[in-house]
């Protein structure tokens, strides 16, 4: 059993994708060639978006976005503790500081009370200017944007939609990638919509950041000419070989698979909810299920529970082991754990399980009889 069994998906799209390299192979345009540019169309009219800026990976999108904007020195970036590094990090690439934000342990994704507390906080002591909020849609389910842009709009800050987990979420139909002042996701083959390597995406209705990201991806360059380089800027594009794969994955993703893994979901939950926590979808929210993420009762329950999993030969993971304020490169902020009393609860107690478009209800069943023995 595969904990994101992409074989099988490639086996089902394996005609489309095969012959997508082999047109790319045969056009011998591996840089920007035209996959990226319909990619990028086909991304920001299904995101509802007006540009879309495909790039490295998702950890450089976020930077891209946040060089557009000048973030740097003496800047305070609120971002949630219970994330990927690259949510924080690619601030302290800046120079910037990021300002870690509690989390909501029903959803994971960001506390909009943590967000305000931590903003005043920061104002309160006067040493760094809040500019950019910068939410998480964790394990698949959008953060909570009807509390997060208010906020955002009342302390005149910047919000960048990471959606790196949430790629096909939506909030009362409104899509993961679509809130904000831009949002960026990844490609990462694990991701709902993955390539079979790195990749990632900025999205912008602002022409002008449109431009500037195009330029930065590329070194800075100049629109009209290559080699007069405007600014400092990333080597950061999306292969052409990697937009062949997503666009066949794509049009699966968008015709059924958002479908298959609620279905699957909801099988989760049907055996488990009398027994574990199982995970909140808030009312009018889709999540996309990066992850399907339960709660046990203690760390001690969980490594047990994971350790009978594997010896089924049953794959789960923990996301994440520790929140972003206990990794070594956060220690000099000196940040207790008091600070952030869900996600340090959240650590000790979360546990995924296999989850991907193509699972089948005997596999569920499978996976849930052991859980439940």
């Amino acid at each position: 059993m595969q904990f994101r069994d992409l074989g099988a998906q490639y086996q089902a799209l394996k005609p489309e994708i095969d012959a997508g390299i082999q047109a790319v192979i045969d056009s011998t345009a591996f840089i920007l060639g035209k996959p990226v540019t319909e990619l990028e169309t086909k991304l920001a009219e299904y995101v509802g978006r007006k540009h879309c800026v495909a790039c490295a990976n998702g950890t450089d999108a976020l930077q891209l976005a946040l060089m557009v904007w000048g973030i740097g020195p003496g800047d305070a970036v609120f971002t949630s503790d219970f994330t990927y590094f690259a949510s924080a990090g690619t601030s302290s690439i800046l120079g910037a500081t990021p300002v870690l934000v509690d989390i909501d342990l029903n959803t994971f994704n960001m506390s909009p009370d943590d967000l305000e507390r931590q903003i005043e906080r920061v104002l309160k002591e006067g040493k760094l200017t809040p500019k950019v909020i910068v939410p998480v849609d964790l394990f698949g389910q959008p953060a909570d944007y009807d509390r997060i842009l208010p906020i955002a709009e009342k302390y005149g800050l910047k919000v960048l939609e990471d959606g790196a987990q949430g790629f096909g979420g939506n909030i009362r139909g409104k899509l993961a990638c679509s809130f904000g002042d831009m949002s960026t996701t990844s490609f990462f083959p694990a991701k709902p919509l993955g390539c079979y390597g790195d990749g990632g995406a900025v999205f912008t209705d602002d022409d002008e950041e449109n431009a500037r990201l195009r330029s930065l991806r590329a070194q800075g360059k100049s629109p009209a000419d290559k080699y007069d380089n405007r600014e400092i800027g990333m080597n950061s594009r999306l292969d052409t070989i990697q937009a062949a794969i997503l666009l066949p994955k794509f049009k699966a993703f968008t015709a059924h698979e958002i479908d298959d893994v609620n279905r699957a979901a909801g099988w989760y939950t049907q055996r488990l909810k009398d027994r574990f926590v199982t995970p909140t979808v808030l009312p009018g929210f889709l999540s996309s299920w990066a992850q399907y993420t339960i709660l046990l009762e203690n760390r001690e329950t969980r490594d047990a529970m994971q350790a009978k999993l594997k010896a089924a030969g049953i794959p789960s993971m923990i996301y994440y082991p520790r929140g972003l304020h206990q990794q070594e490169a956060y220690k000099w902020m000196n940040l207790d754990d008091a600070m952030y009393p869900n996600t340090v609860e959240a650590t000790n107690r979360v546990l995924s399980l296999p989850m991907h478009p193509y699972m089948k209800e005997e596999d569920v069943e499978r996976i849930c009889g052991e859980l439940l023995r």
